[in-house]
């Protein structure tokens, strides 16, 4: 990461999380009242093949005691009406700006993936994760409903790890890869204005 790029970071999470504050304290709230504790999902991501790292969400989910895998269809039943409501504005990731602060994260890079793809996967990961992951980015643009749309048909845990090992862990990293030869901070800003344009036209 450039010393551009963390400066970035630092100044736009810093007035974000000012910004922001109401914001962030009406959603503690609202979720205490709608689905009670825990409020916050805290899963192990990894920033490189062998460092690991807490990402920080809002709870969307019931809880349960193992918990593995990406999420498809199999795990559908388990997102709260409030935690659907969240994903819908992308407002689960807002505590993200604390993985952005802390230099786990970027704003804009490959989405950080489970250790258990970078594990099955390692020169693959490798690559990609020469990129600072982050909240948003090319392959999240561009490739996030197709993904949802082959996940969310899955009926059980097996399905949706085939299918996300098969097509999309390949089709996310090469386009985690154009980022990556192209990346520069006009691009940066030009995946998050298309970031920003993408949840007005869900609202």
């Amino acid at each position: 990461m450039t010393w551009r790029k963390r400066i970035f970071d630092l100044f736009f999470a810093t007035l974000l999380v000012v910004i922001l504050a109401p914001v962030f304290g009406a959603v503690v709230i609202w979720l205490l009242l709608q689905q009670g504790r825990p409020l916050f999902y805290v899963a192990e991501r990894m920033k490189g093949v062998d460092r690991p790292f807490a990402l920080w969400k809002f709870r969307t989910m019931t809880v349960v005691a193992a918990d593995a895998g990406v999420s498809g269809g199999d795990k559908a039943a388990r997102i709260t009406p409030a935690g659907a409501w969240l994903r819908s504005k992308r407002l689960d990731e807002l505590p993200q700006l604390w993985n952005i602060l802390k230099g786990d994260l970027s704003f804009v890079g490959p989405r950080p993936p489970l250790r258990e793809y970078v594990e099955r996967f390692p020169g693959l990961y490798g690559e990609v994760l020469k990129s600072r992951p982050g909240v948003t980015g090319l392959a999240s643009i561009t490739y996030h409903r197709h993904e949802a749309a082959l996940l969310e048909r899955c009926g059980r845990a097996e399905e949706t790890d085939a299918v996300y090992t098969r097509i999309c862990v390949p089709a996310k990293a090469r386009l985690d890869l154009i980022y990556q030869r192209h990346q520069s901070m006009c691009y940066d800003f030009d995946l998050v204005f298309q970031t920003i344009g993408n949840l007005f036209r869900r609202s």
